[in-house]
């Protein structure tokens, strides 16, 4: 493996361009103006991947490693943490949920990594106030609508909440998605957002799986 160098040397240039001498630019940002920069590199990443496109991958692993390196260094000027910090905490936890890899523990199947994955984390965030005490926490506010459904639904039934119930007609998923398409369609010729009337959906049934959950 080569030597940090590289990485120092992104550092030591992400310094540069937020110091009194460095960029305008660079030096108004903060990580409230920054957060949507981020997830717009992570989208032209899953383009270069599906593209196959080598090139391109590294071009967008690097723009979103920038992300990374100006975060860091914006909670760095404010004495909060730095990358090396970041770096450490993200390999001991790897560590950490990996026993069966770093330490005894025997696993026999990819079910049961999950199971010992999710088991550690509930450990580690008990009594914090990162802790989630719902079997629903955790889902970014921000994924796209159907995303965001997508991961509730798989929560839900993982914690027995919600119980699969065979569709009245059996669909293709050629035809799901060609329905999925026609309710995009219908939704705009009225004038709606098909992306808020399923984030509003999401909410309605969330709000009704907490109560459940809390029974």
């Amino acid at each position: 493996m080569k030597n940090n160098s590289a990485i120092n040397d992104l550092l030591k240039v992400m310094a540069r361009l937020r110091s009194p001498t460095g960029c305008p630019w660079d030096r108004e940002q903060d990580h409230w103006s920054l957060r949507f920069h981020a997830v717009e590199e992570v989208y032209e990443l899953m383009d270069a991947i599906e593209a196959e496109d080598d090139h391109e991958m590294l071009e967008e692993l690097g723009d979103l490693l920038l992300q990374v390196v100006f975060h860091c260094q914006l909670a760095r000027e404010r004495g909060a943490f730095d990358f090396d910090q970041v770096a450490r905490h993200i390999t001991d936890k790897l560590v950490r949920r990996h026993p069966h890899v770093f330490g005894n523990v025997k696993v026999k199947s990819v079910d049961q990594v999950w199971a010992n994955w999710e088991k550690i984390k509930h450990a580690e965030k008990h009594g914090s106030k990162q802790e989630r005490p719902s079997a629903l926490d955790g889902i970014p506010r921000h994924l796209p609508a159907l995303l965001r459904a997508e991961k509730l639904v798989k929560k839900a039934r993982k914690a027995g909440l919600l119980t699969h119930r065979p569709a009245k007609r059996r669909l293709t998923r050629s035809a799901l998605a060609k329905e999925l398409f026609a309710f995009t369609e219908h939704a705009q010729s009225k004038g709606w957002s098909a992306e808020e009337l399923l984030r509003g959906e999401i909410k309605r049934r969330e709000r009704a799986l907490r109560k459940r959950e809390e029974k």
